[in-house]
This record gives C-alpha cells, structure tokens and sequence, in this order.
C-alpha cells in the first residue's frame, strides 16, 4: 500500500512540475515565435510555433491526470474525459516527434544545400507540412478513442482510465501500437540522427564559419537529439516490448513521466534554436 501510495505521489509531483514550469514557457515561446514570424517568417520558426501549441495542448490536460494521480490511479471522472484527456496526450506526443523530424529536415536542407534552402524557403511549405503532421498524428492517435468507445471493445468493468486492457482490445491495441511506434518514432528518430549529424559534419568541415556558430550549431543538435532519446523515445519502446510479450508492460506509465517532462525541456530548445540560422 505504501508502494502504491508512494508510485502516485511521485507521478502527481512530476505532473505538478511540468505544469508549473511548461504552461509559462510555452506560452511565453509561442508569444515569442509569433512576434518572430509576424516580422520575419521562416519555416524552421512556423515548425517551432507548432511545437510549442503542440506542448501545450498536452499541458492544457494534464489537470486531468493529476487528478488521476491524487485519486490512486482510479479514474473517478465521466469515461469521455478519459477518452479526450488520453487521445490529446498521445496525440501531443507524437506530433511533437514529427515536427522535430520536420524541423531536422530544413536545418540539414539549410546547411547541406544553402541555395535550394532559400529557393524554398517559403511559408507556406512549412504550412502544409504542420497541417499533415497534425492530420497523421491525429488519424494514429485514435486508436485511442476507437478502444475506449467502442461497445465491442471497451472494458465496462474497468476503473482505470486507459490500461488493464481485455484480451480482445489488446488483439487490436498491440499491432497499431507497434506501427505508430514505427512511424512515428523510430522513424524520425533515425531521420533526425542522420539529419543533425550531417549538420555537425558539414559544418566542422567549413572553415568560414565561426568556432562560436559550430559550438552552437551542435549543442542545439546534440541537445534536440538528447530529448528525444529521453523523453519519446522509452515509451515506444514499451509498444516494441508489449508487441513481443503480448502485453501492456505496466512500466510504460513511468516512461509517460519523460513525456510530460518534455513540455518543460522543449521552450528552452525551441528559443535557442529559432536563433541559430539554418
């Protein structure tokens, strides 16, 4: 009991922390990058702005479950709350990989191929590809909706919100976990890798550029690699693990904790990155 009691305390006091300190920051970051983009847009800022709305609406939730928390992990709350407060959390999660992917992809544009950079570097492209990441992510997510909504598949008995699965819920849950983590993870995760790493070698290999630049240039590199890898990448790999095993590893609601601490992370990289010119 004490175990139990001491496990929710410590989601409710990290749940706490990215409230308090990832609200402001966000809001204060999307402030910042819509003055930015009002006086001098740029794709890798109109990327960031979706980031940093895409953090916040995890936040804008998160009242929800820490109020799971405080309850002991029981979900007291009307069952819709459950399917909207987890559909925006994985849904937060997610787009937020893809447009680090995105972002990743126009600042290894820009430093590989300077000339076609600015050729392409209009508004409306970086537009278009935050509209279809939210859309991509949003069809994913709803698997979250479909297991919870659906009379064949939803577990009336449960009082938890979003886990102790059915058998026949995990037949349908498992597979699509393991492709999101695919798609929406690993994927990235690799496209990100070879991006910020053909960043850091092309520019250790100029010699016009500044030691300063470089040292910027690859910690902001370096630092979007390192959050990733933290704060996404465990909880995708608890869907791998669940698939192989055939269950809902009771561990992943820890590796959530990393997700939610993201939202404090992100404004810091985000601000530093939208001044390192691509």
């Amino acid at each position: 009991m004490m175990e139990e009691g001491a496990r929710c305390w410590v989601i409710l006091a990290v749940y706490i922390i990215s409230f308090l300190v990832g609200l402001p920051a966000n809001v204060l970051a999307i402030h910042a990058f819509s003055v930015k983009i009002h006086s001098k847009s740029s794709p890798t800022c109109i990327l960031l702005l979706n980031l940093s709305l895409s953090d916040l609406l995890l936040l804008i939730v998160l009242p929800f479950k820490m109020h799971e928390a405080v309850s002991g992990m029981v979900w007291n709350l009307p069952i819709f709350l459950c399917s909207i407060t987890s559909f925006t959390f994985f849904f937060s999660i997610y787009t937020s990989s893809l447009l680090l992917m995105a972002v990743s992809v126009v600042r290894f544009i820009g430093v590989a191929f300077p000339i076609t950079y600015h050729r392409m570097k209009k508004s409306v492209y970086a537009t278009v590809a935050s509209v279809v990441i939210w859309l991509v992510s949003a069809a994913h997510c709803s698997i979250v909706i479909i297991v919870q909504e659906t009379h064949e598949l939803s577990n009336t008995n449960s009082t938890v919100c979003y886990d102790n699965f059915t058998e026949k819920q995990l037949s349908v849950l498992l597979p699509v976990r393991l492709e999101i983590s695919v798609v929406l993870c690993f994927i990235p995760l690799l496209v990100c890798v070879f991006c910020y790493l053909g960043c850091i070698w092309i520019l250790y290999n100029r010699p016009n550029i500044s030691r300063m630049q470089k040292k910027k240039a690859i910690g902001m590199a370096l630092g979007t690699l390192a959050v990733f890898l933290v704060c996404v990448v465990p909880y995708n790999l608890s869907h791998l693990l669940g698939y192989l095993n055939n269950i809902s590893p009771n561990w992943r609601l820890y590796t959530l904790l990393f997700s939610a601490l993201n939202t404090c992370l992100d404004p810091i990289i985000f601000y530093f990155s939208s001044y390192i010119s691509a």
